[in-house]
């Protein structure tokens, strides 16, 4: 009976290290795509840049739950810089500018950001900013944040690429059959079923797409052990609009790691309050992650808030599978056979799995923004920063290009231009404890 009982727990932590293992993937594994469509790379400079974002999520998440944050937090590309790689992707090409000199810009203002960081985390000046993040900032920057990725995944669901391209049905169906697969085995589901709804969608929906042939097959490496390549993109290149951007872009990245831990610490410990030092260490270990995004030309990574909704459907909650999983990343980066198939894993499997996990997250969002009374004063400040944020979104890409660089990195960013306007909202129109309004 013991030895039973012995095999069953360490079935539940092979379970539970494999499903961490395709969440990480599922998040690294679409971003690369899009930046490599953006900067009209090779299949050859997209199988590579893919394998460097596994070995820095991999690296950057095992460093931020073992001596950084030290919660079960997935690092991963942030849609923040994938907004501003978009913006200087086309104004690149509407200026017939050099693509691969934007990328070395773009990884300078990472080590830039990365100092930054790790000053404001290792000095506690990170924790004097704190106050700002009230729960209606934190609120409307997870709400923006789900806006923002949604499209994103809902068009990886559907494989839309391009304005006026048809839908796949094939795909599409695919796609949501394994997002209800796994919203109902997260509300409905019995005993392991319900923890392990995740890894259950997305074995389904890969296994569906095996079968049928539509898996797509490309060249293989012949390398057996492959180490990334450093600065694939060139060395640093030095931009005064990207460098002054980066103070504004720290604001931000504070705002999604505060997110990040104020949604994990609500999912695991039912907490809104983080653990002392927590920011500091996360911060700083952040900055570490920025450094490595550059010297390993990925898109900066960032803690992900979404993974407290992975943890809320999952009920995955220990750190030592999630550490063991993210090393796993790791080696499995070295090695160009294992990488080429797990990037076979079909983009609208992992979009709809993300897209599952979102659910939660907006319950989150929620959750912060009910704390505050919803009085005159929240409701108008909240209202100002979604319909901002949320418009900036909706925006054509190329409306900011006539405008400095440093206007279109700012204005160019909906969760940014939402998440600073509550902000500013929140700081000059002070509340009348007794009605929400000033006094």
């Amino acid at each position: 009976m013991k030895q039973l009982k012995t095999q069953s727990i360490e079935n539940n932590n092979l379970l539970s290290i494999l499903q961490w293992l395709i969440f990480l993937l599922a998040n690294a594994v679409a971003l690369p795509v899009i930046v490599g469509d953006l900067f009209h790379l090779s299949e050859a400079e997209i199988s590579t840049l893919m394998q460097r974002t596994f070995f820095v999520v991999g690296l950057a998440s095992f460093l931020q739950g073992w001596l950084g944050h030290r919660l079960p937090i997935a690092d991963g590309p942030a849609g923040s810089w994938v907004g501003v790689f978009t913006i200087l992707a086309y104004a690149a090409i509407e200026q017939n500018q050099n693509l691969h000199e934007t990328l070395q810009v773009l990884e300078l203002g990472m080590i830039i950001t990365g100092v930054i960081l790790i000053l404001l985390g290792a000095t506690g000046l990170v924790q004097r900013i704190l106050s700002i993040f009230t729960p209606i900032v934190t609120g409307t920057f997870l709400l923006l944040l789900c806006f923002q990725l949604s499209g994103v995944f809902l068009k990886g669901m559907l494989q839309v690429k391009e304005a006026g391209a048809q839908l796949d049905l094939f795909t599409t169906c695919i796609a949501f059959i394994v997002f209800f697969t796994v919203i109902i085995l997260s509300v409905a589901g019995k005993g392991w079923m319900k923890g392990y709804a995740v890894l259950i969608g997305i074995g389904l929906g890969w296994t569906l797409f095996f079968i049928t042939g539509h898996i797509e097959k490309t060249t293989v490496s012949s390398h057996i052990v492959s180490l990334p390549e450093i600065f694939s993109w060139g060395v640093p290149k030095w931009n005064t609009g990207m460098a002054v951007s980066t103070i504004l872009m720290v604001i931000i990245l504070i705002s999604n790691t505060i997110a990040a831990l104020t949604a994990v610490n609500q999912a695991i410990y039912n907490e809104t309050k983080m653990a002392s030092g927590q920011l500091n260490r996360g911060t700083f270990a952040g900055g570490i992650a920025h450094i490595l995004s550059s010297v390993f030309s990925t898109v900066g990574v960032v803690p992900l808030p979404v993974s407290a909704g992975f943890i809320r459907l999952t009920k995955q909650k220990r750190t030592a599978p999630f550490l063991i999983a993210c090393l796993t990343l790791v080696m499995i980066s070295l090695f160009p056979i294992i990488t080429h198939y797990l990037a076979l894993l079909p983009g609208s499997v992992a979009s709809a799995a993300l897209l599952a996990s979102f659910v939660q997250l907006i319950g989150i969002s929620f959750q912060n923004i009910a704390r505050v009374p919803f009085h005159e004063r929240s409701l108008t400040i909240l209202g100002i920063g979604v319909l901002l944020g949320s418009g900036v979104m909706f925006l054509s890409s190329g409306v900011f290009q006539n405008l400095p660089s440093i206007i279109q990195y700012v204005f160019g960013n909906g969760l940014f231009v939402g998440t600073v306007a509550v902000i500013i909202l929140e700081q000059a129109w002070r509340p009348n404890p007794e009605n929400g309004l000033r006094s």
